[in-house]
């Protein structure tokens, strides 16, 4: 007679064959070996056939270094905010455009009168400035309208909300700008390149790495020998316990948004100069990609958003004509945002951590 909670026989044989036969495994296994030989044989075809130069391979790096810096700068506002209050600020993208559209109005202005002929530098720093303001308001806005009143609520509900503000932002500048794209003023010091140990940089391209650069080495000294950076890593840490040694939680949250939110804005200007235009839904598809470098870095820590930036803009400059040259695809570049996306589903697949973070389950 079958006691009470006692499974039956074939239940228990059908756990004990689950349990020897490590599904997951295999799968994952079979996954790996069809992406080595797809990498493998589409890589072998593409440079036995000499598709492209070594400049041409030179011109895609410098490419994606030079994007990649830009999605370190953007994905730099997601782990913030997620070491903070671990949430996904999904309107971090609307940020970013925020202060890029703004300043548009501005360069068009300055490039009018003749000023970023005539001073360049300065004008530059002047659309810098402008942007890094108007991403900075935006971000602090946003925290203090949508995410504060739900701090105590459950993780899904300031997803959603995040979602619902990256599109009430997204149309609001749409309802402010127009509908239209519009093209960046020229910068005439920066046309042309320059050659550096042999290599040719765009000089707009070699602006775009090394402000990166400059910009995350500012951050990561702000955080690690401030005591406002001290604050963010406490409260980080552990909300009550920072509040009871006498930090201020709040203030430390609205800084927090606040520097994701003036890296945004300097991203949006080098952007806009890399690339010459804006318009109202330029935010998505950058933070979304740089979403995927901050999650392949390993959300939550700032030097792993830094080396998934790089990664995920040399991958999409790259992989797309090594991969899919030699199998004949036609306009393999327009792909690129499909090789992004696919580094996030593998990441999630194989190391849900990413490269720099825990791989220690999460308790929800």
């Amino acid at each position: 007679m079958k006691k009470d909670g006692e499974r039956p026989p074939e239940s228990r044989a059908h756990l004990t064959l689950g349990a020897r036969l490590p599904v997951r495994k295999i799968v994952l296994a079979t996954l790996t070996v069809v992406l080595l030989f797809l990498t493998i044989s589409g890589s072998w075809a593409t440079l036995s056939e000499g598709k492209f130069t070594g400049n041409q391979w030179e011109s895609f790096i410098v490419a994606g270094l030079s994007t990649g810096s830009l999605y370190a700068l953007i994905a730099l506002g997601y782990t913030l905010v997620y070491g903070i209050l671990f949430i996904i600020n999904f309107a971090h993208g609307e940020v970013f455009m925020a202060g890029a559209f703004t300043a548009f109005f501005v360069a068009r202005s300055l490039g009018e009168a003749g000023f970023l002929a005539s001073n360049p530098i300065l004008g530059i720093i002047i659309l810098l400035a402008v942007a890094a303001a108007t991403s900075t308001g935006v971000a602090v806005l946003l925290e203090r309208m949508a995410y504060r009143p739900l701090r105590g609520a459950p993780r899904l509900v300031p997803l959603i909300t995040a979602i619902g503000a990256s599109l009430f932002l997204q149309y609001t500048f749409r309802g402010l700008y127009g509908p239209q794209t519009r093209g960046y003023p020229n910068v005439p010091i920066l046309d042309g390149k320059w050659d550096i140990f042999g290599v040719a940089f765009g000089k707009t391209q070699l602006v775009c790495i090394v402000g990166a650069i400059a910009l995350m080495t500012g951050l990561y000294y702000f955080v690690n020998r401030t005591k406002a950076g001290r604050a963010m890593r406490a409260v980080g840490e552990d909300r009550e316990i920072a509040s009871l040694m006498g930090i201020n939680v709040d203030r430390t949250i609205v800084t927090t948004f606040a520097i994701g939110g003036m890296l945004a804005g300097a991203a949006g200007v080098l952007w806009a100069l890399n690339f010459g235009q804006v318009s109202f839904q330029m935010g998505f598809i950058p933070g979304i990609k740089a979403f995927t470098a901050a999650v392949l870095g390993g959300i939550g820590s700032i030097s792993g958003a830094a080396l998934g930036g790089i990664m995920v803009g040399l991958l999409e400059a790259v992989a797309p004509p090594l991969l899919l040259a030699g199998a004949e695809v036609k306009s393999f570049f327009q792909l690129q945002d499909l090789i992004a996306f696919s580094i996030l589903v593998l990441v999630l697949i194989f190391r849900p951590g990413g490269l720099l973070g825990s791989q220690e389950a999460e308790k929800v």
